[in-house]
């Protein structure tokens, strides 16, 4: 199943306890299991999560542990069980891995897949690496359409499929008035989402006003509040007519966002959290029983994938100016230390494995919105 001879070793970000991660020669992965494919990552990120990871916010995570679960990349192998793709496709991956036969699987619940894999960098091998062994590829690897390349549907494996997560559990209706709490890419990614709708009106809120202004700039918010110039709450009720947010989505992971969320939803609304939390939150149930609010929150599911790559291929969607920052493997600390301290006005940082080889990752068969030259 193997049409590559694949090299003995590979470079890779490993994590090795809180705040000691370094790119390391580890053994380049091997098929495992009959529905297993082997991935050249051509195009990954570094995610919210990974910086988790790092400062050691999520001791579940076992070092060593190679990190990331953002990625594209060509199918170099595959399992005998593998039908849905082949070697030599462009694929977006699932961050999460499912094997569609499982309680939880066939629940929907495919974040919660219990056969063991469950997440990119996590509990198994991550991305941040020249190759990866995709798990269940069957329903992981998502071929990316003729026309598209990497960056345009490189976030749709995690942050954009969690931003739709965190707008489809809203329950959002046309007309509605939405507030996102967090500029971050997963807010972003959220406003962008809740769009699609049809709500009255998108309000992105943050403290830090540049990434208020890139959200509007670009589109995914009608407008910006910063909670160190207005009590956002109450301008979020000036105007509605002073009933609050009909929709609000937590994507920080923090209390002070959270607070703002219940207190600024209207009796009866929704408030979606798909912010990574290190802290416990204290919820004042005495207040918020009798606002008739439901709360939701969960890992993404990464089952909106297909729907989410055709509507970047139809225009509907272009997270693509998120892609503030570029960069090729050897440089990944670097982009841990800008990405990670929120330094140079970094939104998004994308790692490119293959260009310490100078040769650009086979991509797109004609040019396109991309960087990279056209492939072969």
């Amino acid at each position: 199943n193997t049409l590559m001879t694949l090299p003995a070793t590979m470079k890779a970000l490993v994590y090795h306890g809180p705040g000691n991660i370094s790119l390391d020669d580890v053994p380049t992965p091997q098929l495992l299991k009959d529905d297993d494919a082997i991935v050249r990552v051509t195009t990954s990120t570094i995610c919210g999560t990974d910086i988790h990871i790092w400062h050691g916010d999520m001791p579940e995570v076992e070092a060593p542990r190679i990190i990331g679960h953002e990625f594209c990349g060509e199918i170099v192998a595959v399992g005998s069980a593998v039908h849905n793709v082949k070697v030599g496709d462009r694929c977006a991956i699932s961050c999460v891995t499912q094997c569609g036969e499982c309680f939880y699987c066939k629940r929907g619940t495919y974040s919660h897949c219990d056969t063991g894999s469950w997440i990119f960098g996590y509990m198994i091998d991550g991305c941040q690496a020249e190759y990866v062994r995709v798990p269940h590829a069957n329903l992981g690897c998502h071929v990316i359409p003729e026309g598209l390349c990497d960056e345009d549907v490189l976030f749709v494996g995690d942050i954009l499929s969690t931003g739709y997560f965190g707008a489809e559990h809203g329950n959002i209706r046309p007309g509605d008035t939405v507030m996102v709490s967090g500029c971050g890419p997963v807010g972003m990614c959220a406003m962008a989402t809740a769009k699609l709708w049809g709500p009255r009106k998108v309000v992105a809120v943050d403290t830090n006003q540049s990434r208020l202004d890139f959200a509007v700039a670009n589109g995914y918010a009608d407008l910006g509040l910063n909670p160190l110039d207005c009590d956002v709450a109450e301008e979020i009720r000036k105007m509605t007519d002073g009933r609050g947010a009909d929709v609000c989505i937590e994507a920080v992971g923090v209390t002070p966002t959270f607070d703002l969320a219940v207190n600024a939803v209207r009796p009866g609304g929704h408030v979606s959290v798909v912010g990574v939390f290190a802290a416990p939150v204290e919820l004042a149930m005495n207040k918020l029983w009798i606002k008739n609010i439901t709360i939701s929150m969960g890992l993404v599911n990464s089952n909106r994938i297909p729907e989410l790559i055709g509507l970047i291929k139809d225009g509907k969607l272009n997270m693509r100016p998120l892609q503030t920052h570029c960069a090729p493997l050897n440089d990944i600390l670097k982009g841990y230390d800008i990405f990670g301290g929120k330094k140079d006005n970094c939104i998004k940082w994308v790692v490119k494995p293959y260009e310490h080889e100078k040769k650009a990752p086979r991509r797109c068969k004609k040019a396109c919105a991309c960087k990279e030259p056209a492939g072969e």
